[in-house]
């Protein structure tokens, strides 16, 4: 057990904490204010210097960043032309729906990396991706992404496998005897 000095030290010890902690000057105060304003996103940090837009797309269990810039429609996924990484003319088309909703087919450059899913979620991850990356560089075109629906994460993923079933909902055939 402590002493009767040791209760009066530790006693001053939190008084003189107290005072110091009501005693911050303005500056620190306005401090924390600006680091809670560094934590917003805000349009400016969306649009880098190169005059870049970058987002990000899910899908799935895809995700992709995005970036776009001003360019004569060039994209490239992962390191590679968008025709050899997505061989498939559905998942191409797929891509380039938002550029054809909004009447800018070759008007932006895109590169993006994309993980996770297989080919068909990781190209809905990159449309969705290109979608809100040309939001952020032209807003006159967000009512168009919007009512194109592009703007949405489809939020469609795998049913869990149920146990006592073969899969999410197939059943084992039932055995009467």
């Amino acid at each position: 057990m402590p002493t009767a000095s040791k209760k009066s030290t530790i006693a001053t010890e939190k008084k003189a904490t107290k005072k110091a902690v009501a005693a911050k000057p303005a500056s620190a105060a306005k401090s924390t204010k600006s680091s809670a304003v560094k934590g917003a996103i805000r349009l400016s940090d969306m649009l880098s210097k190169n005059n870049r837009a970058y987002a990000t797309g899910r899908r799935k269990e895809a995700a992709a960043r995005v970036w776009i810039a001003p360019g004569n429609g060039r994209i490239v996924v992962n390191g590679k032309d968008v025709e050899t990484y997505l061989a498939r003319p559905v998942l191409r088309m797929i891509v380039n729906q938002p550029f054809a909703a909004t009447n800018t087919v070759g008007a932006y450059d895109v590169w993006c990396t994309v993980k996770g899913s297989g080919l068909s979620g990781q190209a809905g991850a990159i449309r969705h991706g290109i979608s809100r990356a040309l939001d952020t560089s032209d807003s006159e075109l967000h009512t168009t992404l919007r009512q194109g629906d592009f703007l949405t994460r489809d939020s469609r993923t795998v049913e869990r496998k149920k146990f006592g079933h073969k899969k999410a909902r197939k059943r084992f055939q039932f055995s009467k005897r």
